[in-house]
């Protein structure tokens, strides 16, 4: 493609010179000084030497990316300082960003490469480079970064968004023979543009072809139609939120996910005025995502690393920052998309989670943020939410001592895990029912096992989990789905029952019922009834998962109870039921190299009607823990009563 001689933009795409003394400001705000401290000190010379020496043009999962990161750091830290040293290393990355013959993993057809990751976010970070260097760089520098993006960016998007949109005219995805990526040949693409309709590798490629549209409109015949398909394949994307906001991938796909929505759209808005800033409900969306939020203590004890991919150690996020790690999640809320909330839609909510909650990971926050925005602290309605996609959390407040219960139920999703009613309970600071992170991306490595029912606090039927998928394809969505049927709530108190039947029958169609209901008492008690029913006996067990990350979580059993330890909490859990029952306690089935993973059982012996409840009371470290107990009234209801830390409980579930 080639293109009329560069001319001046209307705007700059996400900034201006009139907002550089903000922006500077930003980088010494308390909330953004560390973060910009940690760029700052960054080691330029071992950055220059693995762009001069060590980076592969074939390595794209890798190299690219890491070459993408340095230009991000390094042009942004010369705009904001304008310091010579960084105006030097940008231009290298930027040099070595085009050396590279493709720029992304993925074919169509047997030859057109396809921008699922690289060619994405890699476009995007050179053209707002351009920005960022501006007169520091020669025409002919800016004319050969927009001759790449042209020819290996642009085109790589464009295939990809296309193909999700007419996946009956797609030849045939698969992976490129020139690209490190060995480590996943074996996964199938051929269903990707079916599979990919629905998650974050669409929304990336739309926004980041429409983007590059905005560059080059009124300079290049085909930027028109670029845009219109990326504001086609935005809109239908946009679907995917709830009408709430609610995303289905998890609260850190959610982030990647809306902040290249937001980017999208600001840049839509800045260069071209088209306003679709409201093309999702944003700040519900925003409330969604801090409602996952659960900030725990650091035990002081170091956690195990795992890798990933050659070269990628799975993340872990800060203890200040953990959350509802409902599938692959596995950091915490990036706080750049906030920002752009608050200051676009006025959000003085969103404006809190930039000031107080979360995490800062991109420099777009420094971008976004506006300090003299009035923020909200969350009002006492958010402390329980049942989400449009079935999620439930329940909550005492947002601090790290605040207690939560998190249900998994809902449908499938892309980075899901086999987790239908599954449970997740913090209280005192602690994770005291767990749900483990970072299971394996890839099927062949051993925490896989991370993925399945096994791994969650969750309910096993003969044995075994609801449906889950092979991995052949990824980390795909599965068949399996659950559904509220009840829910309400209270003065201090919340309840939920989940019915995740059709999940479990995928894999014993004997099943006739699978049902399990919580009932929080706040701050520290958690009632779990779990009643499972079959035309069929079988045997069922609840799983309980012990926070063992970093090596400070201990589960002991004794009769009909068992007990979990952390440094700063435990939990006491009782069980009950109208059959036999054992309880004890056992460990996933993993070599120690790769993760210790306890948890506590309970196993009620064969029948075709199973009806279980376990009482959980939760206590600070060195408190006692009273004494519930539920009784049998009727044919199928329970009489609960007790007292724990001074609080009597009589009521029938």
């Amino acid at each position: 493609m080639s293109i009329p001689s560069p001319q001046a933009l209307r705007r700059g795409l996400l900034f201006d010179a009139a907002d550089h003394a903000r922006i500077r400001a930003n980088t010494q705000h308390p909330r953004f000084a560390a973060f910009w401290a940690e760029q700052k000190a960054a080691d330029v010379t071992a950055a220059e030497k693995f762009l001069r020496e060590e980076l592969r043009l074939t390595n794209h999962p890798l190299h690219l990316l890491k070459a993408q990161q340095i230009l991000e750091r390094a042009a942004f830290l010369y705009w904001v300082e304008r310091d010579p040293a960084q105006l030097a290393l940008a231009k290298l990355a930027m040099r070595r960003m085009c050396d590279f013959p493709e720029w992304d993993s993925f074919m169509e057809g047997g030859r057109q490469i396809l921008g699922l990751q690289r060619a994405t976010e890699g476009s995007v970070a050179l053209l707002l480079a351009l920005d960022c260097l501006g007169d520091a760089l020669t025409a002919e520098e800016v004319a050969e970064v927009e001759d790449n993006v042209l020819r290996k960016g642009i085109p790589a998007c464009y295939a990809t968004v296309y193909g999700l949109k007419y996946p009956d005219r797609v030849q045939g995805w698969t992976w490129s023979p020139r690209s490190e990526v060995d480590e996943f040949r074996h996964l199938s693409l051929q269903r990707w543009p079916l599979i990919l309709n629905a998650t974050n590798l669409k929304m990336v490629p739309t926004a980041c072809l429409g983007i590059a549209a905005c560059r080059f409109i009124g300079r290049n015949a085909e930027a028109e139609g670029w845009l219109e398909l990326a504001r086609s394949s935005a809109k239908s994307f946009a679907t995917m939120f709830g009408s709430d906001g609610c995303y289905d991938e998890g609260v850190s796909y959610w982030g990647y996910t809306i902040l290249y929505l937001a980017l999208f759209a600001e840049v839509l808005w800045r260069t071209q005025g088209i306003d679709e800033r409201n093309l999702i409900n944003f700040s519900g969306s925003v409330r969604c995502a801090l409602s996952q939020t659960m900030p725990t203590r650091d035990s002081g004890r170091k956690v195990q690393d795992f890798t990933h991919i050659k070269g990628w150690t799975m993340p872990m996020p800060k203890w200040q920052d953990d959350v509802v790690n409902h599938g692959d999640s596995n950091h915490g809320v990036e706080v750049s998309v906030a920002a752009w909330i608050a200051r676009t839609h006025h959000d003085p909510l969103a404006q809190y989670v930039v000031n107080e909650i979360g995490a800062v990971k991109h420099l777009y926050g420094l971008i976004w943020y506006d300090a003299a925005l009035p923020a909200a602290k969350p009002g006492v309605e958010l402390n329980d939410i049942r989400m449009r996609n079935d999620i439930v959390i329940s909550r005492t407040g947002w601090g790290v001592d605040d207690n939560l219960v998190a249900l998994r139920s809902g449908g499938p999703a892309n980075h899901e895990h086999a987790d239908r009613n599954s449970v997740i309970f913090k209280a005192y600071g602690e994770r005291l029912l767990h749900d483990p992170y970072r299971a394996a991306y890839v099927n062949q490595q051993p925490r896989w096992a991370l993925r399945q029912t096994e791994a969650h606090t969750a309910v096993l039927i003969n044995g075994q989990g609801h449906q889950y998928h092979d991995g052949s394809e990824g980390t795909n969505a599965s068949w399996a789905f659950a559904k509220v049927i009840d829910y309400a709530t209270g003065p201090e108190w919340m309840r939920v029952t989940s019915d995740a039947t059709d999940a479990y029958q995928l894999v014993n169609p004997d099943v006739t019922g699978v049902r399990r209901t919580l009932v929080f008492l706040k701050p520290d008690v958690l009632i779990i009834r779990d009643v499972v029913e079959a035309a069929k006996p079988i045997t069922v067990e609840a799983r309980f998962q012990i926070n063992h990350e970093d090596a400070a979580g201990a589960v002991r059993a004794s009769g009909s109870e068992f007990a979990i330890t952390r440094p700063h909490a435990s939990l006491r859990a009782r069980a009950f039921a109208r059959g036999d029952i054992t309880v004890d306690t056992g460990q996933l089935a993993l070599a120690p190299q790769d993760g210790v993973q306890p948890f506590g059982r309970v196993t009620s012996a064969a029948a075709t009607h199973h009806d279980i409840i376990t009482v959980c009371t939760a206590a600070p470290t060195g408190a006692l823990h009273g004494d519930i107990t539920p009784e049998p009234n009727g044919r199928s209801d329970w009489i609960i009563r007790g007292e724990h830390c001074g609080r009597v409980v009589v009521f029938s579930l």
